[in-house]
């Protein structure tokens, strides 16, 4: 509606419209109206039966959400059902044996419920590897190593021997990635490359950079910081989430107008990063919000990097606006099932540029130890 208002309008009504509107909300009519819509709410959080139909009948805000959550769920099932051959699932499942296997103390049987599925899944995948980007040789040798490791240290069981049985006829990861078992491990905890005041001076350094030198940004670059954001912590080891980058000055202007926050400096940016999530990864619509904690722990990490490396970011918050998702997955040329996170803006920053003190909540709000809870 803003959009059409704007393009039939001439520039003096439209101002005159938003003078209007901004003088609207003082007014007693207004003031009522939000305290009808307030006490709406309130009633329709009382219970869930309201609360959905406050969104089945009078706002459809989720209506994305649901589909892309069932679109997700909807090719994980199916690519089991087809042939067993998921990827999220071996990752998964590799990494719950991962867990199993550093217990303490450790369990001499355990993951009976779904060893041969893991062993299925890896046989389907190795034996195809090149059928996907996402089964590299680390990713096998990592599943090979791990299986290995389960299989030699758990105690006779007829389901875990059965599964044994399946795994010693599957063929070897294709090359050998290097001479590192990827398998857990013991930290060296003396060792500490980086100190506290090391960390906090770079989360100091690090703003959000709206203003950026007009020149390109090295692709190598950009990966070394890929490749620390590739080692955040992700639920299961699953890593829902890709890095879409654009560079190319043309594409760069299109993309850096999908986001709403950009006007005024998207201009002047010359890559954009769009961290993009993929619902595809799930058995469970449970795990929904992981592509949201996955993506933004990458991102955090990927900003840090790229301030070592002379680089700046600023994150552009991408808000549930219908019209926004709609023009994002189409321009992006997205499935039902993946949904951005969020777009980054990165470059080299201005020198002669400010940015935004942002002077952020004290550590006493923020933090709480030992709130009240419920003991019963």
């Amino acid at each position: 509606m803003k959009t059409l208002v704007k393009n039939f309008l001439p520039v003096s009504q439209v101002d005159r419209l938003r003078d209007a509107r901004h003088l609207f909300r003082e007014s007693n009519t207004a003031r009522i109206a939000t305290s009808a819509q307030t006490s709406g709410l309130r009633f329709a959080s009382l219970a869930k039966p309201l609360a959905s139909a406050y969104y089945s009948i009078l706002s459809w805000q989720f209506q994305r959400e649901e589909r892309a959550v069932l679109a997700g769920l909807a090719k994980y099932h199916a690519e089991l059902q087809e042939d067993d051959a998921n990827v999220f699932l071996m990752r998964r499942n590799v990494h719950r044996l991962e867990k199993g296997l550093l217990m303490q103390p450790r369990r001499p049987i355990f993951a009976k419920d779904y060893i041969l599925e893991t062993v299925n899944v890896y046989r389907k995948i190795v034996a195809e590897p090149t059928r996907s980007a996402e089964s590299t040789a680390e990713s096998l040798q990592w599943g090979y190593d791990v299986l290995s490791e389960y299989f030699a240290v758990t105690s006779p069981d007829p389901v875990i021997d059965h599964a044994r049985g399946v795994f010693e006829k599957c063929p070897p990861p294709p090359g050998k990635c290097s001479n590192i078992k990827r398998v857990p491990y013991k930290r060296m905890l003396n060792e500490h490359p980086v100190t506290y005041e090391q960390l906090e001076q770079l989360a100091l350094k690090r703003r959000s950079v709206r203003w950026f030198e007009q020149k390109p940004v090295p692709r190598d670059l950009l990966d070394k910081a890929f490749t620390v954001a590739g080692l955040s912590p992700s639920a299961c080891n699953r890593q829902p989430f890709r890095f879409l980058v654009y560079d190319d000055p043309e594409i760069v202007e299109k993309v850096a107008s999908l986001p709403g926050g950009t006007i005024g400096w998207k201009q002047n940016i010359p890559v954009m990063v769009v961290v993009l999530g993929s619902l595809d990864a799930f058995y469970s619509e449970k795990d929904r919000h992981v592509i949201y904690i996955d993506g933004s722990l990458a991102a955090m990490s990927f900003s840090y990097a790229l301030e070592t490396l002379g680089l700046s970011s600023c994150i552009c918050n991408w808000p549930d606006i219908e019209a926004h998702e709609a023009r994002a997955q189409k321009v992006l040329g997205l499935e039902a099932y993946e949904r951005p996170v969020f777009f980054m803006a990165v470059g080299y920053p201005d020198p002669e540029a400010k940015v935004a003190y942002s002077q952020k909540r004290p550590l006493e709000v923020m933090r709480e130890y030992n709130p009240p809870i419920d003991r019963r």
